[in-house]
């Protein structure tokens, strides 16, 4: 069996469509189900041997060890402008623990999402090399709360307390299909999308900086597709453990990103600016890019999706056809 957290979410989905389209159909998909009926799409056709609660999940994992093979942990709360370290301590931090303490007791093979966001402001740079991860600091409390289980993780590994293999994807800004329950959270493509079908244009959020100009504040985004395919080959490769950027290594604009989501469309480009929301200006991170060497390094060498390719695909073959992978 391979278990998914999260799988009722956005990157989670997707990686039980791959795995379901790779003939892995013995799979264990783990999500609060019941108070989340609006991802039912996403989940709704899978392949799998079971269900199971997320609060149920350790200990139905302590119950069917033997039978697990592989943990994907990518279920987490994921919302940047939420200001409650509670949340983040419970749900992405001691569940996190609890289960990489099941998978290093069990010898379980883990991957979990940790997150982009853990480099702040990116004053010390995109690298994920472990002597770095202490300098960090990240400007919100989703962003704390991953840093802090990227670090309590490499503690534990230098400690020997660790799973056999493990590790932990730094995702930058994925976009693509089953994003679509996110609401405010949801990729710049899919509001791009939207906004031009209702309006025949699209806002983006003005810069705030000197040093860029409106719209030309920039993100590292990687198609979905590429995500899953890097998730799928780890899950074979079961080695060189630690943590890993995973975005397409290239930094583009928002106004890049939105021109090709016109394109994709067939429509000419209106392209407007409002300020960006006071309650999350002041933790805006207007550059970011992965740096991809180490994951290179230990073999994955297959290119990412193009900007304009992935969000030509998102558009024409989901967004347009209201569908889901």
């Amino acid at each position: 069996m391979i278990t998914i957290t999260g799988a009722a979410g956005f990157i989670g989905s997707a990686l039980a469509a791959r795995l379901n389209a790779g003939g892995f159909n013995d799979l264990v998909l783990v999500d609060d189900f019941a108070a989340r009926p609006d991802k039912l799409r996403n989940h709704d056709g899978r392949r799998c041997a079971a269900r199971v609660d997320r609060s149920e999940f350790p200990t139905w994992l302590e119950a069917n060890e033997e039978q697990v093979q592989f943990v994907f942990h990518l279920g987490a709360r994921t919302d940047t402008t939420e200001q409650d370290r509670a949340i983040f301590d419970t749900l992405n931090l001691e569940y996190s623990k609890e289960i990489w303490a099941l998978c290093h007791r069990f010898g379980l093979p883990l991957v979990y999402a940790s997150s982009a966001a853990t480099y702040g402001g990116g004053e010390h740079g995109y690298s994920d090399d472990h002597e770095g991860v202490d300098r960090l600091r990240p400007l919100n409390p989703y962003g704390d709360s991953k840093q802090q289980f990227d670090r309590w993780a490499l503690s534990e590994a230098e400690a020997g307390r660790a799973p056999y293999f493990w590790a932990g994807l730094k995702f930058f800004n994925v976009y693509g299909p089953g994003e679509y329950h996110k609401g405010r959270m949801a990729s710049v493509v899919f509001h791009a999308f939207n906004q031009i079908r209702d309006t025949g244009s699209m806002k983006l959020f003005r810069s705030h900086r000197s040093d860029y100009a409106d719209g030309e504040q920039l993100r590292d985004f990687i198609y979905v597709r590429d995500v899953v395919d890097v998730c799928h080959w780890l899950m074979h490769h079961r080695k060189d453990s630690g943590l890993y950027n995973l975005g397409s290594g290239q930094a583009r604009s928002f106004l890049d990103l939105t021109r090709a989501t016109f394109d994709a469309l067939g429509a000419p480009h209106d392209i407007g600016f409002i300020d960006t929301p006071a309650d999350i200006r002041d933790t805006y991170q207007y550059f970011t890019e992965a740096d991809l060497s180490k994951l290179r390094t230990v073999g994955y060498h297959r290119e990412m999706t193009s900007l304009e390719d992935g969000v030509n695909e998102y558009v024409r073959k989901f967004l347009m056809k209201e569908a889901v992978l």
